[in-house]
């Protein structure tokens, strides 16, 4: 193929024909092993063409031998970004995860298609392998975290290169739940949405509250406590710019007097938590902090509550209320049913339960 390695390759070239017509394993296996050298020595400089030639020749040398051999020309080819696709794609395949491990983690050549496919049928050994690999799409991520067991799922979670969805990240936060080293791993995701991470400290919190009482049940009312103050320095180290921003935008609307139902509304149908949470707490009067408790409530309630006193419609609950349910992943509510209870519920008696909320957290009404 090049100039100065032609009589290698018609001295091969002899060997392969033999091989491939009545030679026996060893002797596959040792033409396998000199087609791989040539390949890995030259790869920079072989066109398509010649690529697709190694590439049906690796098929018909890999027939028939044993899976060791196998696992070395995989171990071998998986580092090459020009590697010959069929064969890669082949080699993935493979049943044995000591052939396909190493291509699943590492080569590039592997097309989404494949992985997702691998992905959908394959064991857990492989999902494992791909969960390794550089990086990982939104689209492949929700197939590990659906089907992968807690090992594939901790890999998953922890490969900083894996591009985790909204869906993704409303099951790891449930998962979690049961699970703290998963739950640690999750926290640690520079891009973690907020109101998840609000959610997972929440649970967190409980699970920290329970461990320490029953540790040291003379020291429960200290611990608690202690227990509050850490949540609540969590909450202020998980605010990010974004959340920011969206608070000092709120915050400029509403000194304008620009700040109505409407606009807050709006941010509810576009998905925008922190403006919503932030416009809604404006509105009823109350701190952001204590509108952003009761918003991550699995319960509908304190939006229901923080609405009344707001005054809002319930066409405008009802856009808040469906954003949640977008964002947590959570099954849908009945909205007749829920329209029923806002009807019902009376000014006096929200504001009676915002109090409530207030006297919890130590906060006071915002002017």
């Amino acid at each position: 193929m090049r100039s100065k390695s032609e009589k290698p390759s018609e001295n091969l070239l002899e060997e392969l024909q033999t091989a491939l017509s009545h030679g026996t394993v060893a002797r596959r296996v040792e033409a396998l092993r000199r087609v791989t050298d040539l390949f890995i020595n030259n790869a920079v400089d072989y066109s398509d063409e010649h690529i697709r030639v190694f590439d049906d020749v690796f098929q018909c040398l890999i027939e028939q031998i044993e899976a060791s051999a196998r696992t070395l020309l995989a171990n071998r080819l998986a580092p090459i970004a020009a590697a010959p696709p069929k064969i890669i794609r082949t080699l993935a395949l493979d049943e044995v995860i000591e052939v396909s491990g190493p291509v699943l983690s590492k080569s590039e050549r592997l097309d989404e298609a494949t992985l997702i496919e691998i992905a959908r049928t394959r064991s857990q050994a492989h999902l494992k392998a791909i969960s390794l690999r550089r990086v990982l799409s939104e689209a492949l991520t929700d197939v590990l975290v659906a089907r992968g067991n807690e090992d594939v799922v901790q890999s998953t979670v922890s490969n900083p290169g894996a591009q985790l969805s909204e869906g993704s990240f409303t099951d790891l936060v449930t998962r979690a739940e049961r699970d703290d080293d998963l739950a640690t791993c999750i926290g640690l995701r520079p891009d973690l949405p907020r109101h998840h991470y609000l959610k997972l400290i929440a649970k967190a919190s409980l699970s920290v509250r329970r461990k320490l009482e029953t540790a040291h049940p003379e020291l429960a009312d200290e611990v608690s406590s202690v227990v509050q103050e850490a949540t609540q320095r969590v909450r202020a180290a998980a605010m990010t710019r974004q959340t920011e921003m969206a608070r000092a935008l709120v915050r400029s609307l509403h000194e304008d007097g620009r700040l109505n139902e409407f606009q807050v509304t709006s941010f509810a149908e576009q998905g925008k938590f922190d403006e919503t949470n932030a416009g809604l707490a404006a509105l009823a009067g109350v701190a952001v902090e204590t509108a952003e408790n009761m918003m991550i409530e699995s319960r509908n309630e304190g939006v229901m509550v923080l609405a009344k006193v707001a005054g809002m419609q319930w066409s405008s609950v009802r856009a808040i209320i469906a954003m949640r349910e977008k964002l947590s992943g959570g099954s849908k509510t009945d909205m007749l049913t829920l329209r029923d209870a806002y009807e019902a519920l009376r000014s006096s008696t929200a504001q009676q339960v915002l109090r409530f909320h207030r006297m919890q957290q130590g906060t006071t009404p915002v002017a």
